[in-house]
């Protein structure tokens, strides 16, 4: 069974930076990208970014490329977000999610959940 518990959420001013961690454990394969979801008040739940663990390859939403980074410690099974040039827009919660290789980074595709950590960012 996949385990994914995140960290690092906050309340940070415009401008500022906050780094999520994301743990992990129960991985039987290397047969996912495992990422960040974003769900903003009000809106759907949507992909920011995300790495495979087969290859280390990444993608972005494009509102967050230049400004966001995803990475990985793999001998601590963490994976981390770090968000600077932060913006209102970039309110709401943030859940990490493994994704089945050959899907879309999409929440219809997800097949394990974190419990979500809060980013504020104030104006």
């Amino acid at each position: 069974e996949i385990q994914l518990v995140e960290s690092g959420g906050g309340l940070v001013p415009a401008g500022g930076s906050l780094r999520l961690s994301c743990v992990s454990s129960g991985f039987s394969s290397v047969d996912y990208v495992i990422g960040w979801f974003r769900q903003a008040p009000g809106n759907e739940r949507e992909g920011i970014s995300g790495i495979s663990k087969k290859d280390g390859s990444t993608w972005y939403k494009d509102s967050v490329k230049g400004r966001f980074t995803i990475s990985t410690d793999n001998a601590k099974n963490t994976i981390y977000l770090q968000m600077n040039s932060l913006t209102p827009e970039d309110t709401g919660v943030y859940y990490c999610a493994a994704v089945p290789v050959g899907n879309y980074f999409s929440p219809r595709s997800v097949s394990s959940w974190g419990q979500g950590t809060q980013v504020t960012v104030s104006s």
